[in-house]
């Protein structure tokens, strides 16, 4: 959009929750609010009761696998978010808890003049799970999606870290496109907690099909789209050189295990490519597998070059925003080299999940085309946000759990474009 209307909206924790804006044509003034600890917890409460969890941790194995499946099931028959009623009041909810009231009457203002402004939101740890699409007006059922394109701000620390070089989308749109898809995670089977996340695959498939699209650009070669599905050779060597070799784009999808919170060691969040024991690294075996872990990635920035658009689209590949110190997944590729990375907030939804709850259709595809498709656009952030908000018109119309933001909801992006004299974060008072 042209002369696009841009806020940046930073949150910081310190007891309260603590809020700064400022409007790109005036950087130099900028508002501030605070929001009651009581408040904030009790809404991040609500929100988590509602999002998909796994009993035993993400790293449990053997009999903790079922547990992944339950804590989905949860989420999509009886949490909020399997209900369009009771979604809309906790989206409501995070939206008195969360947003300035300045704030919105800036936005409302923009909304009757027929302006779409877009967010650049930097989340404090707390929040860092918020899925600020759904954020409702009250009574109005408006979301903020539906009146601006929402990304998230990467902290001035990682957008302009020594030694980092973003490649630009401009230089490279035309370089190939790197594919990891579902690859197949030694030591496990295809039915386990580490097996596919996107089942069988077919060549009438959603995604078979958009592959096909790609057909050219792709790296792996592949002599049918079928056959870019559950291969065993995208480990990290491969996956090194071609990225060495020069790439536009990456797109991964498979199962990545984000560190626990409160271990304070987002580095440790992990990668699952088709990996052995034998290959080397920082994260400890598994089986007979080794993951790839952002400390890997953090510590081999020559050896993997990031290309300007990153998609991680796997269960909470974006958690590293939920530690104070952001060293994860989504980090390391934008440390890496990546302009723009979008991952997830929270463990995904697959389309065996949905179709096990009683639901038709195949989202998880559908998402991933959606994003795929969207990263190789010259503004990411808009074609995701239309997206998303044809999955909301959906939602609201149908109340079907195949269109429940539990999955189209969890994905965030995080945008790197510079700001001249935008600061580098909110000021708390004392």
């Amino acid at each position: 959009m042209v002369n696009q209307p841009t806020v940046l909206l930073r949150y910081a924790d310190a007891g309260h929750l603590y809020a700064t804006w400022r409007w790109t044509d005036a950087l130099h003034t900028a508002e501030a609010a605070f929001f009651p600890q009581e408040v904030v917890d009790a809404a991040v409460a609500e929100l988590s009761a509602a999002l998909p969890g796994i009993d035993g941790g993400p790293a449990a194995a053997g009999p903790g696998e079922p547990a992944i499946l339950d804590g989905v099931e949860a989420a999509l028959t009886t949490g909020a978010f399997a209900d369009y009623d009771r979604e809309l009041a906790l989206g409501r909810t995070l939206s008195r808890a969360l947003i300035p009231h300045g704030l919105a009457l800036r936005l409302d203002e923009l909304q009757s003049a027929g302006i779409r402004p877009r967010i650049r939101i930097q989340p404090s740890p707390r929040i860092a799970q918020v899925p600020w699409e759904l954020l409702a007006g009250d009574p109005e059922e408006t979301r903020l999606i539906e009146i601006a394109d929402v990304s998230v701000l990467a902290p001035a620390g990682v957008a302009h870290a020594p030694g980092r070089s973003a490649r630009s989308w401009a230089d490279t749109r035309d370089l190939p496109v790197v594919a990891v898809l579902d690859p197949r995670v030694p030591g496990f089977r295809a039915d386990s907690r580490l097996g596919s996340v996107l089942g069988r695959m077919r060549a009438d498939a959603p995604l078979a099909a958009h592959v096909a699209g790609l057909a050219g650009r792709l790296r792996p070669f592949a002599d049918t789209p079928v056959e870019m599905f559950r291969r065993t050779d995208v480990d990290r060597d491969w996956l090194g050189g071609v990225l060495r070799e020069g790439a536009g784009r990456l797109l991964y999808v498979g199962h990545a295990t984000a560190a626990a919170p409160e271990s304070g060691e987002g580095e440790h969040a992990q990668l699952h490519l088709a990996c052995t024991a034998d290959a080397d690294g920082h994260a400890p075996v598994l089986r007979g597998h080794r993951p790839l872990s952002a400390k890997d990635l953090l510590l081999g920035a020559g050896r993997y070059p990031m290309p300007s658009r990153v998609a991680l689209i796997a269960c909470e590949s974006g958690g590293d925003l939920r530690f104070t110190e952001t060293l994860g997944l989504a980090t390391a590729a934008l440390l890496g080299g990546a302009e723009l990375v979008t991952a997830t907030r929270w463990t995904l939804a697959t389309d065996f999940a949905v179709e096990h709850v009683g639901a038709e259709g195949r989202p998880l595809q559908e998402a991933v085309v959606a994003i795929d498709a969207a990263h190789d656009t010259d503004d990411p952030v808009a074609a995701i946000g239309e997206w998303q908000r044809g999955r909301l018109e959906s939602w609201r119309a149908k109340r079907s759990v195949a269109d429940s933001p539990v999955l189209w909801a969890a994905f965030s992006t995080i945008d790197t474009a510079a700001v001249a004299g935008a600061g580098t974060g909110p000021v708390t008072p004392a």
